[in-house]
């Protein structure tokens, strides 16, 4: 029997082969290929993001699905918090805004990441739907970077680490290691749901070899109705520790230690 790390690379393997099964190519026209993949958006429906040729460069753009979906769907994002979380998050991911569509430039060597990173901001952008409710006020982000200021939580924000993919994975919070606690990410999801769940354990795996003694806190909305099931035991699964917003005080001890 091999070692739990021995485990764990075969599991990754096994999930960058399923990933690369999972990625359909078509070419559009003479100009444009559309790659489906298999990430989720918020109806269910695989994301494609599109990649042509552009001078020495390939161009990869989401052909403005994204804003448009949130548009339509009652969620404008022109002004506001909205607009400014749009604004962090392609900056973070190093995505620009041209019109309505979501674009990024690659070389032959930075395609990997630069696929990943476009993939990741259409994800988080995507999530701003669900702030469209009226009873919604802030982003969820915002209600856990509240929660950690008024119990004076000392905490880094936006926080990027490299993985053992070479890819650089994003965590909203970094508590730093105390006499009582280790090293402490923190993680806030507005919505729940399987594909956001999975990509954050597939973030923790990337990095965590190089934070052995790290924890990572998944804070999971549940202001708009019950979780789904499954998400909980799928995070402890990983031993993430998952914290439901109603329970948040309860963790506040190791927290702000």
């Amino acid at each position: 029997m091999g070692t739990l790390l021995d485990d764990v690379q075969a599991l990754m393997d096994k999930y960058l082969a399923w990933l690369k099964s999972k990625t359909v190519l078509k070419q559009v026209n003479e100009e444009w290929v559309e790659v489906e993949t298999p990430h989720l958006d918020r109806h269910n429906d695989y994301l494609s993001i599109y990649i042509r040729r552009h001078n020495d460069q390939f161009e990869l753009t989401d052909g403005g699905y994204i804003l448009n979906d949130l548009r339509m769907s009652g969620c404008p994002i022109e002004r506001g918090q909205r607009a400014q979380f749009l604004e962090q998050t392609l900056r973070a991911f190093g995505v620009e805004r041209q019109e309505d569509a979501l674009v990024t430039y690659a070389s032959a060597g930075t395609f990997p990441i630069r696929k990943h990173s476009l993939l990741q901001a259409m994800l988080t952008v995507d999530d701003l739907f669900f702030t469209a409710s009226a009873h919604v006020e802030k982003l969820f982000v915002e209600d856990v970077r509240d929660w950690l200021d008024d119990n004076e939580v000392r905490y880094s924000e936006r926080i990027k680490i490299g993985g053992r993919t070479g890819f650089d994975q994003m965590f909203n919070f970094l508590i730093p290691k105390s006499k009582k606690f280790p090293e402490r990410f923190v993680q806030a999801v507005n919505t729940p749901q399987k594909d956001s769940v999975s990509d954050i354990v597939f973030r923790w795996e990337d990095i965590k070899g190089e934070r052995s003694d790290a924890r990572l806190y998944v804070v999971l909305n549940d202001q708009t109705g019950p979780l789904p099931d499954g998400v909980i035991t799928a995070l402890r699964n990983y031993s993430l520790i998952p914290v439901i917003w109603r329970n948040m005080n309860q963790f506040r001890e190791e927290l702000a230690a």
